[in-house]
């Protein structure tokens, strides 16, 4: 049964929602991780990529830059950035 890129990108928001503010993920981090856990046979980088891109498109996260471009959880309402 093949992998949408729907339940791909669930898994990396669950990933990135863990691991908030105590980790930031590379898009290729996450990718790796979603071979791991998935199986090269169901997911593949063009799969994540597209998990990516859904997971942007929707809002539940969002690129931050600092010395490299990582998959962050947006900031949530009242944060105040300093």
């Amino acid at each position: 049964m093949a992998v949408t890129p729907e339940e791909v990108a669930d898994a990396m928001y669950e990933m990135v929602k863990e691991y908030q503010g105590k980790k930031k993920f590379k898009a290729g981090d996450l990718t790796k991780a979603m071979i791991q856990k998935f199986g090269q046979e169901e997911c593949d980088k063009r799969l994540c990529k597209a998990a990516i891109r859904t997971l942007m498109d929707s809002g539940r996260c969002v690129y931050t830059y600092f010395g490299g471009s990582f998959i962050e959880m947006p900031p949530s309402e009242g944060d105040a950035e300093r």
